[in-house]
């Protein structure tokens, strides 16, 4: 093995630490962007465009399924050609689809648009998170725990301006606000270009294939434990709203504050838990974790059906704190398996395929949680409690399972092989 020299790591040290920075910063831009869109994206498609809420459900649930499809060959083109390049493109694919949005007038124009918005975005997070993957340095939790954290920010930000076109509520102001989120594509494409260094594609080994992760069992059952623990997301967005408003008698102002609670203890927490998860055993032990706090936070929420109207909001807030501080273990385990179980050859194929898994469970959630959950009522979020803590105690058998298969590949891999051509 060839040793570096102190001044090569230093050099290499500086050269990561600027990329971080960079995308880092991109990684904000964006965020802020989907802030100022997704808070008020239904208002100006149903108020503004007149699109009835169902047509507007369905062309997204047609948009979600379709950007599936993009997922591992746009990984498999980072693997290939390099990360940014690839998640360049897809950034400046979403700044045009994003603009076309002020254009529509009917249904299928929508659901055209927003079908190929979200194949650019499937693309971009697969390339983006291989791109992470290489620049994350020698503490790659601690790095993607301020990724996550300054997102988390980002949004927070751009939710706020919303809340401007909101109030206002006219077709000017959401066409600003929507061209102002095609603007932070087109920013966040070029801070990558400009700011973070290109890293060559790495040599690919003999038997590579362009679908290899779906032959990996334990990162396949990884993903669909992920998959299925993203539920939770929505438990906050969507689930409890509807619950608060329609099964509780707590002040309509109660979703507001459940929204600030839960994206501010993400942004004060996800550094600190974040950066500890750094191991496969760490990231389970973080799923574990997460699924008892879930356990804990679902039969809160459901008990602010059953107290006085000043206590709800209360019992709410509390619920959405032990909730939020799950979350972040969640998506600390979530980065420390998703990044950690991948082959750094094929990154952009295995983010990909874990994109894919992420973006189906987000995709049935809203069936899931107003379907079942809702309409059981109390039973429906002990239901779902015991279901979180289910999933989180097998994160650490799958996270051994998945070490132990790496250990034994390494083990049995020629000690010498031919260089790829």
């Amino acid at each position: 093995m060839v040793k570096r020299g102190a001044g090569q790591r230093s050099s290499d040290r500086t050269t990561s630490g600027g990329g971080q920075r960079a995308l880092i910063a991109a990684n904000f831009v964006n965020r802020v962007g989907n802030g100022l869109f997704n808070t008020a994206s239904i208002l100006y498609f149903t108020l503004v465009v007149h699109l009835p809420a169902a047509q507007v459900g369905a062309g997204l649930t047609i948009a979600g399924l379709c950007g599936l499809a993009a997922g591992i060959p746009a990984g498999n083109l980072a693997d290939r050609f390099g990360a940014r390049p690839v998640w360049v493109i897809g950034l400046c694919l979403q700044a045009a689809t994003m603009s076309a949005f002020v254009l529509i007038d009917d249904w299928l124009a929508f659901t055209l648009v927003a079908t190929l918005d979200r194949l650019a975005g499937t693309a971009a997070n697969a390339a983006g998170g291989a791109l992470v993957a290489r620049v994350a340095g020698e503490r790659p939790a601690a790095f993607r725990a301020r990724l996550r954290t300054f997102g988390n920010l980002g949004v927070v930000v751009g939710t706020l301006g919303a809340a401007v076109a909101v109030q206002v509520n006219t077709r000017p102001a959401y066409t600003v606000l929507i061209l102002a989120d095609a603007a932070s594509f087109a920013v966040a494409a070029l801070l990558v270009l400009l700011a973070v260094p290109k890293h060559p594609p790495l040599p690919r080994p003999e038997g590579h294939r362009q679908w290899t992760v779906l032959a990996d069992r334990p990162y396949v059952s990884f993903v669909a434990l992920y998959s299925a623990m993203g539920l939770q997301y929505q438990t906050v967005s969507l689930l409890l709203p509807f619950w608060l408003t329609a099964h509780t008698d707590a002040p309509r102002w109660t979703v507001s504050a459940v929204y600030a609670v839960n994206s501010g203890v993400c942004v004060l927490l996800q550094s600190r838990i974040g950066s500890t998860v750094e191991s496969t055993r760490q990231g389970g032990r973080a799923i574990r974790i997460a699924g008892l706090l879930f356990m804990v936070s679902c039969p809160l929420m459901a008990l602010t059906a059953d107290v006085p109207m000043w206590v709800a909001p209360v019992l709410a807030v509390l619920a959405v704190c032990v909730h939020s501080v799950g979350e972040v273990w969640e998506s600390s385990g979530g980065y420390a398996l998703g990044f950690g179980l991948a082959p750094a050859h094929a990154q952009g194929q295995y983010q990909g395929f874990l994109g894919i898994g992420f973006e189906a469970g987000q995709a049935l959630a809203p069936l899931v949680l107003t379907g079942a959950v809702l309409a059981l009522g109390q039973p429906g979020w002990l239901l779902l409690g015991l279901f979180f803590a289910g999933l989180g105690v097998a994160g650490p058998p799958i996270a051994a399972w998945a070490e132990r298969t790496r250990l034994t590949e390494a083990l049995t891999e020629p000690v010498s092989r031919p260089a790829p051509r």
